[in-house]
């Protein structure tokens, strides 16, 4: 009896010595899997800091892992023991199945470029079937979900450029692109862009007497058809400016994120060169000015192109949930979404590099669309494992408390949002007028902007 409990228990121990061998094997796969999708930047954490006592701002608090490499991905919010049956989810998971190469029949490794990812995103859609039906969404969630999965939007208006309105003269690469949404409704707006802050050509920065302080800006406005032609006076309007770009789909709100991606899929093929994109609505007012003085800064800091593949800066917001109330434009339902936004930059307007811009095309076609611009930029943030970084000179909500009555407030900012067309003049002879006083007047806290 004793000889034939032992033979039972030496069958045991292997088959158990099998079994840990093959998942340490599995653990190890999916290590490699994971770290292949890393990249080598810090971890950033959202956070929030009282603000005078009176506004919670979102901030971005920073630590480096202490090795190089990390094999860790932020765990996804939209994984499906975590979402049930909301739509969004249900469809991204098909596509996230493919990119597993536990469960999938690859490795992970597709080239971005190639036809499997073109058929993807309908696949998803005919593999959850049945499941629209089903659902009951308001109109114009409904309207959006009718075409979640289309990118291939023909143009029907291309600016005179191959980079946008700018200098035909250009001695160098530009170095900031303007990329502003805009509808066909809203002229006075472009017009009071172009006239003052939205200027293209040659500007100079903050200290025009030192080498290399300005650059060359290029200025787009991003535009939809609502499925009419042009008409004749943006015809007219992009013949004069030629800063008009303009594609075959509806205008609405829940398309502003598809107005993200075909900027980043044009961006890509003609402002390959282009160092910097500042995307904004056409109700921000921007220090130029600054804004060069800035971004010429960045590109003088240690390992200063390894950072732009990650460079991505505004007003940022992290870890908030979508909005349950009907009432509300950013309403999204639980049955279309559940899960958490990832920290994402306000859209009122934030700075990215141009290499993350094309970074952002590429990772953009594993992600289905989403209604909510500012949340889908978030989304593909997260999958390329980086965090858009909290710049206190973006003012979203304007100035705090009496702020704005200073001198020399609107040269500590970059960006400020909600300033009318007839505002927008008034503001840039203010800039101009106070140039020489306020020469040395720091961007808003500087600590935090010098750290980042």
């Amino acid at each position: 009896m004793a000889k034939y409990n032992y033979q039972w228990t030496k069958v045991l121990v292997g088959a158990c010595t099998v079994c840990a061998v093959l998942a340490l094997f599995l653990l190890g796969l999916a290590r490699m899997w994971c770290q292949s999708e890393s990249d080598e930047e810090p971890s950033f954490t959202v956070d929030s800091e009282e603000i005078s006592g009176t506004q919670s701002v979102p901030v971005i608090q920073f630590e480096l892992w202490k090795k190089k490499k990390f094999a860790r991905l932020p765990k996804t919010f939209w994984q499906s023991h975590l979402t049930g049956d909301a739509f969004w989810n249900k469809h991204q998971a098909v596509i996230d199945y493919h990119f597993n190469p536990l469960l999938s029949h690859h490795d992970g490794n597709i080239e971005l470029d190639s036809p499997f990812y073109e058929s993807l995103l309908p696949q998803s859609f005919s593999e959850v079937s049945g499941f629209v039906g089903t659902m009951q969404l308001p109109e114009m969630l409904q309207d959006f979900v009718s075409s979640m999965h289309r990118r291939d939007y023909s143009t029907l208006i291309q600016p005179n450029g191959l980079c946008g309105a700018g200098a035909t003269d250009e001695k160098e690469a530009p170095l900031l692109l303007l990329a502003i949404k805009s509808t066909d409704l809203n002229f006075e707006n472009r017009q009071a862009i172009r006239e003052t802050w939205g200027q293209a050509g040659w500007v100079s920065g903050q200290n025009s007497k030192r080498k290399g302080s300005g650059g060359y800006v290029r200025r787009i406005f991003l535009m939809a058809s609502n499925g009419q032609p042009p008409s004749s006076e943006l015809l007219a309007e992009s013949t004069l400016y030629g800063d008009i770009l303009q594609w075959d789909f509806k205008d609405t709100f829940f398309n502003l994120s598809l107005k993200d991606v075909l900027l980043w899929k044009w961006f890509s093929r003609y402002c390959s060169r282009t160092r910097f994109v500042f995307k904004g609505d056409d109700d921000v007012f921007v220090n130029t000015v600054k804004m060069i003085t800035y971004l010429r800064d960045q590109l003088q800091r240690p390992q200063a192109e390894k950072r732009m593949k990650t460079f991505m800066v505004g007003y940022v917001i992290g870890g908030t949930s979508p909005i349950r109330d009907d009432s509300s434009k950013y309403f999204i339902p639980d049955n279309f979404y559940t899960g958490v936004y990832p920290a994402y930059p306000c859209g009122g307007g934030f700075l990215y590099s141009g290499v993350l811009a094309k970074r952002l095309y590429q990772v953009s076609k594993r992600v289905h669309l989403f209604p909510i611009d500012d949340a889908y930029i978030g989304m593909c943030m997260i999958r390329l494992n980086i965090f858009p970084i909290h710049h206190p000179a973006f003012l979203i909500y304007g100035f705090p408390g009496k702020d704005e009555e200073a001198q020399c407030s609107y040269h500590t900012m970059l960006m400020i949002h909600k300033r009318s067309p007839s505002e927008m003049p008034d503001l840039w002879a203010h800039l101009r007028k106070t140039e020489e006083e306020c020469w040395d007047a720091p961007l808003r806290n500087v600590y935090i902007a010098q750290h980042l």
